[in-house]
């Protein structure tokens, strides 16, 4: 769980200093920053994809991961479960309890609806790789600066469910660690690698609108086309 103890932290002094420097911050400051850390993503993505032995089982797993994203429409629900909390706080009173809630729910929903959130918990539950999560902690600091100097301190406390929701992923993979093979981890690495790129040109550089979310069936497709692999070849 160190990954996401980084990220809780992030969040917190994130959420802290934009109630005082949020606005002193231009915003061509902000959007270079981000646009500095999806150029970094991309590259990082890459590099793990480079540590696959066979492609083609990363390839598999992404077509089969795509289709049962598609299937289960994961990205549109994820969004749709984002819209339908914010709407909650849009019937309420203006006053400061509201804008308070308004910016936990917004925060917490962009901070735990993401790929980067279940793959790098997975990461770091499985062989406490905290890289995915440190990275994400940077962006989740920046974006709280912005959205805390508009939004309030709310967006600070949006640490609390990120704590529960990737925390409670890391602790269920830990327990997969002893039946997930190194072979079958440097393939779950290359794929969630290819999701990564994608974060980096889609949510993060805006260069091409992907549906990342409806890849993630792949990271649980690789480990298990190794496995099947491997007793074919047995």
């Amino acid at each position: 769980m160190t990954g996401t103890l980084i990220n809780v932290t992030a969040i917190i002094v994130g959420g802290t200093l934009g109630l005082f420097l949020g606005r002193r911050l231009s915003d061509n400051l902000k959007s270079t920053l981000i646009a500095g850390m999806g150029l970094f993503t991309t590259a990082i993505g890459f590099q793990m994809f480079l540590k696959t032995e066979n492609p083609l089982v990363v390839l598999g797993a992404i077509i089969i991961g795509a289709i049962l994203g598609e299937w289960w429409k994961i990205e549109e629900r994820t969004q749709a479960l984002g819209i339908w909390l914010e709407k909650l706080t849009m019937g309420s009173s203006g006053g400061a309890s509201s804008h308070f809630v308004r910016g936990f729910l917004s925060a917490s929903v962009l901070f735990c609806t993401g790929p980067m959130a279940v793959l790098g918990s997975i990461s770091d539950g499985l062989r406490g790789d905290t890289l995915t999560l440190s990275i994400k902690s940077i962006l989740d600091g920046i974006i709280s600066i912005a959205f805390a100097s508009t939004l309030g301190m709310g967006v600070a406390f949006s640490a609390i469910p990120v704590l529960a929701y990737q925390g409670g992923i890391s602790l269920v993979a830990s327990q997969l660690d002893a039946i997930i093979s190194a072979t079958m981890m440097k393939e779950l690495t290359a794929t969630g690698g290819i999701l990564l790129m994608g974060v980096g040109i889609s949510s993060i550089l805006e260069i091409k609108m992907i549906r990342v979310g409806n890849f993630l069936p792949a990271i649980v497709i690789a480990p298990l086309i190794v496995y099947i692999l491997s007793l074919v070849i047995r």
